[in-house]
């Protein structure tokens, strides 16, 4: 069986070369066909065509892991990194595609989610070779096996908390391959599941108590005692308010000189203030007091 492939490009050189890169072999390795040659610009400006160039191999002469290096390094070169070298091990269906070089960092990403969108897309191009599911794994500077440790510890301290308390712990959002390990994890503890919610990319995993676990109904008891006994706190209060008697009397209160706001000074020529006297209307006033003017 073979693969035929078609690429256009300025040069012929030039698809000959995108078709070996795709193909991820050399291009000794495979039969060109030049379908179109390229077509010159009138003036260096108008017209003109591109070169058309068709590859054959023979199928078993592409292999996945193949295919999904030759990708990787595409992609890779066209995000401006040279100086890296690629180790691919073959495992059954799939492989592993290990990056060692400086200054990779940014291809992980935040929580490597550059990684697994690279490993994604090598992973689709990887299938094209036969048609068949093949798992590829990038991993840089054994991060993938750093971010495992890491969720193993996770979980095993938020299912220790749960089995002891009774509560959940909800993590943050991960990938599939993520969720795997927190689930596994989990399953291995007495007292503890786990289960996942939401939709991508935002599903993430829930730890809580099993049914078989003694503290599991404890953490919601002692949330209900507690709002019960605030509730019955509330309930004496406003049973003590009912009872209470609430007719206020006003204390008597002296009435003030008034003071002219005009000349708030002793007069001049030595003469008294005015004298401010009370109206009937002051007299009533037993529950707001009275306004001085």
């Amino acid at each position: 069986m073979q693969k035929e492939l078609i690429k256009e490009a300025a040069s012929i050189e030039e698809a000959k070369a995108l078709i070996a890169v795709e193909f991820g072999v050399e291009e000794e390795k495979i039969t060109f066909e030049t379908l179109q040659e390229p077509g010159k610009k009138v003036l260096g400006l108008f017209g003109g065509s591109q070169a058309v160039v068709k590859g054959t191999i023979e199928a078993e002469n592409v292999s996945a892991a193949s295919l999904a290096c030759a990708f990787l390094k595409n992609v890779l070169a066209g995000m401006g990194v040279t100086d890296c070298t690629y180790d691919v091990k073959e495992e059954e269906n799939g492989c592993v595609i290990t990056l060692d070089g400086e200054n990779l960092g940014f291809i992980i990403g935040r929580r490597g989610d550059t990684l697994d969108a690279l490993q994604y897309l090598t992973g689709l191009v990887a299938n094209r070779a036969d048609n068949r599911y093949y798992r590829v794994t990038v991993d840089i500077g054994n991060y993938r096996e750093k971010r495992e440790k890491a969720l193993v510890g996770l979980a095993r301290r938020l299912g220790g908390q749960t089995a002891r308390t009774g509560r959940r712990h909800s993590l943050e959002p991960m990938n599939p391959y993520e969720r795997r390990i927190i689930h596994t994890t989990v399953q291995d503890m007495d007292g503890v599941i786990s289960w996942s919610v939401g939709s991508e990319p935002n599903r993430h995993v829930i730890i809580g108590p099993s049914e078989d676990n003694p503290n599991k109904d404890k953490a919601g008891d002692s949330r209900g005692r507690g709002n019960g006994r605030r509730g019955g706190r509330g309930e004496n209060r406003n049973r003590d308010r009912r009872d209470r008697d609430y007719e206020i009397t006003a204390p008597e209160r002296p009435v003030r000189a008034f003071v002219s706001r005009q000349n708030p000074l002793p007069m001049a020529d030595g003469g008294s203030l005015p004298v401010r006297t009370e109206s009937e209307k002051e007299d009533n006033a037993t529950l707001y007091g009275r306004i001085d003017l």
